[in-house]
């Protein structure tokens, strides 16, 4: 079974925005469909070892900080994550943790290394519980989303890459410590929202979606987002000029093309397609692997 053309998130039955719809010029792809729920668990498995290995050579990593998490179709009640330890670039879905949402790790889904690391149960957890709608959530001390962490708020609208953004990201004033306890998790899923990012004081960017593919695009976007106005702040000050933010307006006009959950799965394919022409391997539909 292969994707069939159809411009919808596999997790949304309305169809990419008009707004959307006009940066191009014919169908648009849509998200596999699978014939059982088993087949949809080892594709997403296969798809989060991926994301993982993005993650990896994009140098998202920070020793064993940092992890992706995605909604089991099988048993929604349970979460796949990365085992604690492991490098981003290494992880196979064979390595992959089964969770559910006392942290109880399902010994036999599991992979070999059961370590589960208990800041990411506390968060995605706390995330996978209170929306529904957030299939995948991703965390990783990345250094400009550090960085840009340490200011405490929100990203202004000066690009057009930053609307994807526009009233759709939260910012977690605090900084709790490492999260090891269910309060903590709480805190930051307030801050979250409904909203589909969240910066995390002193401590980094979490981002929350309907598809793997979309959490990878917006996180990827919310980093260099945090990059280019740290560089665009610092230039303002080292020439004493002065910032030209998007209206509110144009700003909310370009959420609605770069913005959207179908968009954003569309925008993170090809950080996949370049993934699977370099390793050569990509998902064999009908074969479960």
């Amino acid at each position: 079974m292969s994707p069939v053309a159809d411009p919808v998130s596999r997790n949304d039955s309305s169809a990419i925005p008009q707004a959307a719809r006009s940066a191009g010029v014919g169908t648009f792809p849509r998200p596999p469909t699978f014939t059982t729920k088993e087949e949809e668990r080892e594709y997403l498995k296969f798809r989060l070892a991926q994301a993982f290995r993005i993650f990896g050579k994009l140098g998202y990593d920070e020793g064993v900080a940092g992890h992706i998490t995605v909604r089991d179709p099988v048993r929604p009640d349970c979460f796949w994550v990365n085992p604690f330890g492991k490098h981003f670039s290494l992880i196979q879905p064979s390595d992959l943790i089964l969770v559910d949402h006392h942290a109880n790790v399902q010994i036999n889904e599991s992979g070999p290394n059961k370590l589960l690391n208990k800041a990411a149960f506390m968060i995605h957890s706390a995330i996978h519980e209170a929306r529904p709608d957030v299939n995948c959530a991703a965390h990783s001390h990345s250094v400009y989303g550090r960085a840009f962490s340490t200011l405490g708020k929100e990203l202004d609208m000066i690009t057009q890459d930053s609307c994807a953004f526009y009233k759709d990201h939260g910012v977690y004033r605090q900084y709790g410590g490492v999260v090891l306890d269910e309060e903590e998790g709480a805190h930051i899923v307030k801050a979250l929202g409904s909203k589909k990012a969240v910066i995390l004081q002193n401590h980094g960017i979490l981002v929350g979606t309907t598809s793997i593919e979309a959490t990878v695009h917006f996180f990827i976007a919310l980093e260099k987002s945090c990059q280019v106005q740290l560089m665009a702040d610092a230039a303002a000050a080292g020439t004493g000029g002065k910032i030209i933010k998007i209206s509110e307006a144009e700003a909310a006009m370009t959420y609605g093309v770069v913005g959207t959950m179908a968009g954003g799965w569309f925008s993170g394919r090809p950080h996949f397609q370049l993934l699977e022409a370099q390793e050569g391997s990509s998902f064999r539909f009908g074969s479960g692997k």
